[in-house]
């Protein structure tokens, strides 16, 4: 694909002012991201009961969502070394805009593929933006408080998915619904189809104003001040030790770093779009379970706040990332083996709900902490790089079909031992794997 000729700058010559600005743009689109992808926790048990799913097939939100960071991340990074990081955002978010304006003909229809086909679109546009997005924000600034910018990014993206599914949920459901869903089984097919099809047919106007925003911030974003930052320099150092490298799949602690992406929003999404269903299963119903992926966010966000804080200052990114990834081991033992019932929050709930909520926290400085140790001394690799990482996010795709299958197979609770192995790998990552700078495995270099 031919480049066109693009006006980047250097990001050290950008001045503290248009360093804060381009933060705070990209922060907006950390928001967006958060407020459609999060969303997802709200639709995931809606459309099992409006489209009459099993566990299983209601994961395939997630799937059909999540599974074009696969397909599209690597078409990302070519069509933004062609038309740049602005042109590239604002088709981005169009291409999202597409997506959400499917969900009215599969609404008006109440077919499930259709509805999937529009997450996919949504999904596809969002690939765009994460692998602009993501990268940019990394180089912004110092190298070792990379992962504070990438906090604060989740700060927004985690606030917009805070927000998201208890406004979804204050648009489409309605107080009445909690009798609605217990008359379901009991009607004849005529009343339960009309029933359902009223149901569904209310997602019609959130996402066609959905629609219409995302396509004026499409054109925001395109003449915004947001400068053009070259990725494709390198370091004297930098240029030297990649001067043999032709491929990205010569730079293992990037190949092994976007697996661990893989694994971790694959536990991440796990944590969140599941929970409600757990809920589900002690008896708490729709509308007061709706609280939990909220509760889950809300100490994410503590996380990073605290990671603000501590990182470069008191401790290192690769010692948040260990952190981090010893909890949710840990963590995840205590979902599957703590028990008895307690009353937190005006829930009363087994207590193995409330360690869900804290993979929150020990999700936190994951994302943060691979990032920057993967794209390390990547030069003019780091726009493929990123969009290997991005290919990465497909593990939300994958990951919640394991739990899905897992969760009928046996039950709930014990679906959640899939998240185990994927803690263990993070661990290695953050322990060693990070260092691993030849694929003979000989030595590994100190960061």
């Amino acid at each position: 694909m031919k480049k066109t000729n693009l006006a980047s700058v250097d990001v050290s010559s950008l001045s503290k002012r248009d360093t804060v600005i381009s933060i705070l743009i990209i922060g907006l689109l950390f928001f967006i991201f958060g407020f459609v992808s999060w969303v997802n926790a709200i639709l995931i048990p809606y459309f099992k009961i409006a489209c009459e799913l099993n566990n299983f097939e209601s994961y395939l939100v997630a799937f059909a969502f999540y599974i074009s960071y696969f397909v599209m991340s690597v078409p990302s990074s070519y069509l933004l070394k062609s038309v740049g990081f602005k042109k590239g955002m604002m088709i981005g978010f169009w291409t999202m805009a597409v997506g959400a304006a499917i969900f009215v003909p599969a609404a008006f229809s109440r077919t499930y593929e259709i509805f999937l086909l529009g997450l996919f679109t949504l999904g596809s546009g969002l690939a765009i933006l994460q692998t602009a997005a993501n990268p940019y924000i990394t180089v912004l600034g110092p190298k070792e408080r990379a992962a504070q910018r990438i906090s604060i990014m989740g700060i927004c993206n985690k606030g917009a998915g805070i927000l998201a599914p208890l406004l979804f949920a204050a648009v489409i459901l309605r107080a009445t619904d909690g009798d609605l869903f217990k008359q379901l089984p009991l009607m004849d097919e005529v009343a339960k189809n009309a029933a359902l099809d009223e149901l569904i047919r209310r997602v019609i106007l959130p996402y066609s104003v959905v629609a219409a925003v995302l396509v004026g911030l499409g054109l925001f974003v395109r003449f915004s001040p947001l400068p053009e930052i070259n990725t494709e320099e390198e370091s004297e150092d930098v240029a030297l030790a990649n001067s043999g490298k032709t491929s990205i799949f010569q730079f293992p602690h990037l190949i092994l770093g976007a697996f661990g992406i893989f694994l971790h929003v694959g536990t991440q999404v796990i944590a969140i779009d599941t929970i409600i269903g757990y809920a589900g299963s002690m008896d708490i119903h729709l509308l007061e379970a709706k609280a939990f992926p909220s509760y889950t966010l809300f100490v994410t966000i503590c996380g990073y706040l605290l990671g603000i804080a501590t990182i470069p200052r008191f401790i290192s990114q690769a010692t948040a990332l260990k952190i981090c990834t010893f909890l949710g081991a840990i963590f995840t033992l205590l979902i599957i083996y703590a028990k008895g019932n307690i009353t937190l929050f005006g829930h009363t709930a087994d207590v193995s709900i409330w360690f869900v909520v804290l993979l929150g926290f020990a999700n936190s400085m994951v994302w943060a902490g691979i990032w920057p140790l993967a794209l390390d001394g990547l030069g003019r690799f780091t726009k493929v790089g990123a969009s290997l990482m991005i290919m990465g996010l497909c593990g939300n795709a994958i990951m919640p079909l394991f739990y899905g299958y897992y969760a009928d197979l046996f039950d709930l609770r014990v679906a959640y031992w899939v998240l185990f192995p994927c803690y263990l790998y993070l661990i290695f990552y953050a322990v060693y794997g990070h260092k691993i700078r030849s694929w003979s495995f000989k030595t590994a270099k100190t960061i």
